[in-house]
């Protein structure tokens, strides 16, 4: 399995772009396989960390399952889980080495840059709803009307929730990056989200809201960050604006230049 790694201009047939998609996604496989096998061999400490945000809400110390296979099921669905979210950054950068021939030079270093910081963005939003969301939001779920309930915690149903609030979390954490492509694409503008500081702190309670976890808690849990790098993401536009404005005044004198 051999990769040859284009260059902006290189040429190279169907059959060879082919080939290294193929090598890529057997990589990216691979790294797949592999994590998993690590989760797989300590998912007994993988389960019970994810227990954690449960705190001493559990009396018999486990879950429940309802199905002869469930037991099964769920390990083997969270380690592949913890697999995929483990080989995330190996996955990215196969897809990236795929498609930065059709970039130049300049705009690769600047998307890699962005494709680095996203991925500490995400890290960053998996540790905040670990350590912040979760333990607030699940006791909180969990002790609701008590009296009137006898909560029964289903493993599937656990883990399912602890994963697709983290994921959420996870994601809504880029918004730094989704607010910088907006404004290089010339959609928004520093300007306009300075004006319009209001409407960003209630749009990040709204998506907030829209996140998993309904109750006021988790909410507020989660619009807290979303607010500061909303404010976050106005710095770094004004910033790359201006930075972005003196480059494209620079090409236009180098083409007036050229041009006398």
């Amino acid at each position: 399995m051999k990769l040859r790694r284009l260059s902006y201009g290189d040429t190279a047939t169907l059959t060879e772009h082919l080939d290294e998609l193929r090598s890529r996604l057997i990589i990216s496989l691979i790294a797949v396989g592999v994590a998993f096998g690590v989760a797989y061999a300590f998912r007994d400490s993988l389960l019970s960390a994810l227990r954690r945000p449960l705190g001493d809400h559990l009396g018999t110390g486990k879950l429940y399952t309802f199905s002869v296979a469930e037991n099964f099921m769920t390990s083997f669905t969270v380690c592949m889980y913890a697999a995929v979210a483990v080989a995330i950054p190996i996955i990215v950068w196969q897809l990236w080495a795929f498609l930065a021939p059709a970039f130049v030079e300049k705009d690769q270093k600047i998307v890699a840059r962005l494709g680095i910081f996203g991925t500490l963005l995400f890290v960053g939003g998996l540790l905040f709803s670990y350590y912040i969301v979760l333990p607030s939001a699940i006791p909180f779920l969990v002790d609701f009307d008590s009296s009137q309930y006898t909560n029964l915690l289903r493993a599937r149903d656990y883990y399912s929730f602890v994963g697709i609030t983290s994921l959420a979390v996870g994601i809504v954490f880029e918004l730094p990056i989704m607010i910088l492509a907006l404004v290089r694409i010339g959609v928004l503008s520093s300007a306009r989200l300075r004006r319009s500081w209001r409407v960003g702190i209630v749009a990040c309670f709204t998506l907030a809201v829209l996140l998993p976890g309904v109750d006021p808690i988790t909410t507020t849990f989660e619009a807290i960050p979303l607010i500061a790098l909303y404010f976050m993401s106005v710095y770094l536009a004004t910033y790359f604006e201006k930075r972005w404005a003196a480059q494209r005044a620079a090409v236009a004198a180098s083409e007036v230049a050229d041009a006398g």
